[in-house]
């Protein structure tokens, strides 16, 4: 059974999102849970598929693949079996970054990355040769990078919002509260000057 994420959990994926090699006892240091705490926490989110996956991401420029494309496709919607076999096609297709079904005048957006035009118009060759139920597309040519990533916003919730228990075993790091000391000694030596001044 998949579990709410809670405060704890946010924290520990807002650091893992920035860097996913970061070891759990610096996790821990930084949240004020212990390591293994941290660990057995990001074991659980791996299994409820909360974390899908820990990967290096790689410049496209860098490995050859200067030319980023954003394509609008049209397709026929008659036949299911070949509306399935487009979606295997796409899924299949490393040089398709991205695709998504979408609503307007086309039905898929595909992000893709190619070496150059003629690299490109070779792989759209192939989308409608091997998919007969793709009407058209329509092709637009990504000038420059403004933001490349995936990392998902985790605000954390409100106070007043229920939380998941900390899970069995959680051990939480806490350091002393010195001003808080300060105060409570501050307070019962008043009390005991209060105190010798009534009884004179």
């Amino acid at each position: 059974m998949n579990s709410e994420l809670d405060k704890t959990d946010r924290r520990i994926l807002a650091v893992l999102q920035k860097d996913a090699r970061r070891p759990a006892e610096l996790i821990g240091s930084d949240i004020g849970l212990s390591a293994s705490a941290v660990q057995r926490r990001i074991v659980r989110m791996r299994e409820e598929g909360i974390i899908v996956a820990e990967v290096a991401v790689v410049d496209p420029k860098r490995a050859g693949l200067p030319l980023t494309m954003i394509v609008d496709v049209e397709v026929e919607r008659e036949r299911p079996e070949l509306l399935a076999s487009l979606k295997q096609w796409i899924a299949t297709e490393p040089r398709i970054q991205e695709a998504w079904y979408v609503t307007g005048a086309g039905d898929y957006v595909l992000i893709v990355v190619a070496r150059d035009v003629d690299d490109f118009e070779a792989l759209m060759q192939r989308l409608v040769a091997d998919n007969a139920n793709v009407r058209r597309f329509q092709t637009r040519v990504a000038l420059s990078t403004l933001k490349r990533g995936m990392l998902v916003p985790l605000d954390l919730p409100s106070e007043s919002r229920t939380t998941r228990p900390d899970a069995p075993g959680d051990d939480k790091t806490t350091l002393p509260k010195a001003g808080k000391q300060r105060r409570d000694q501050g307070a019962r030596k008043d009390t005991r000057h209060r105190s010798g001044k009534a009884a004179r």
